[in-house]
């Protein structure tokens, strides 16, 4: 039962029965017997089927929770008898946003060197697949915004609250300054995240309300591309003070505080609030809380 709850979840997720099938491991026809004799065993149709998936039906959808909650219960618990016999191991997956890349090793590396049987996987997603990856148990865990997105019942533990730098290249006139306002900012020639992703959302609000609206020629979801561009001359970007931070003296780029940006916006680490946690999150969930202090200084 328990396998054939992982391919539902799967096909859910995924939405095409060949990914689906790639996704767990298994063949297609391996994978569309398994969701029959699960609909056989329930008694009801879960997914609509016709040449290809058309979704689930509502028996399906409330399916669906079920299938979240048996089978992450039953990964709790091959992992505590793991724990027991080996100590903490196993894959910690993680789905983090961008901007907070820069920070993921703060809470990793203690982890990984406390625990040597640990190993890490880091995916980077916007603020909404984070989330999704999460509920969809694709993801441990996901590091991403607290504020704006609704997050529904997951758990939180906040991190620290993202500052932003303008990053331009030496040579910008910008360079010595101690400050730039928003309105300054956008009157820039920028190149910035993409419109899916919140800290772009949040940018454009900040502007905003400074009575501008920015004009980026160039927009990417990959902070590398940015800082490439920068540094190739004739750009300038806004990232986070952790982000900007890798880039530092020396690099042929200037960071500049961005004023009325005291508050900040939080970032946090998100979970399944099931209990009992997984003996790997739970290390994670005390790592975060022990380095919270440290990440917003």
């Amino acid at each position: 039962m328990i396998d054939k709850l992982e391919m539902f979840i799967a096909l859910a997720n995924e939405q095409h029965f060949g990914r689906a099938a790639e996704a767990c491991g298994v063949t297609q026809p391996t994978l569309s017997a398994a969701i029959r004799q699960l609909e056989d065993q329930l008694g009801v149709q879960l997914v609509r089927r016709g040449s290809r998936y058309q979704g689930l039906t509502p028996e399906g959808v409330r399916a669906l929770e079920w299938a979240h909650r048996i089978a992450g219960d039953a990964r709790i618990m091959r992992a505590e008898m793991r724990m027991a016999k080996e100590g903490l191991s196993g894959k910690l997956r993680l789905a983090v946003v961008p901007t907070a890349l820069a920070m993921v090793a703060t809470l990793t590396r203690p982890l990984m060197e406390r625990h040597p049987n640990l190993s890490v996987v880091i995916h980077s997603r916007n603020s909404g697949a984070v989330r999704s990856m999460v509920e969809g148990l694709e993801a441990d865990a996901g590091i991403t915004y607290l504020d704006g997105d609704p997050l529904g019942r997951l758990m939180t533990v906040p991190l620290y609250r993202e500052r932003y730098l303008m990053v331009v290249s030496d040579g910008s006139p910008l360079a010595g300054r101690a400050s730039v306002t928003w309105a300054e900012v956008a009157e820039r020639p920028l190149c910035l995240l993409t419109e899916d992703m919140q800290n772009r959302r949040i940018i454009n609000q900040h502007m905003a309300e400074a009575g501008a609206r920015p004009a980026p020629r160039l927009a990417s979801d990959s902070v590398l591309a940015l800082i490439a561009h920068v540094r190739a001359g004739g750009w300038e970007t806004v990232l986070p003070q952790s982000t900007a931070a890798l880039f530092g003296s020396g690099s042929g780029l200037a960071a500049i505080p961005v004023e009325a940006d005291s508050a900040g916006h939080r970032i946090g680490l998100i979970a399944e609030p099931r209990e009992p946690h997984s003996p790997v999150l739970r290390a994670l969930i005390d790592a975060a809380v022990n380095t919270a202090s440290e990440l917003d200084r």
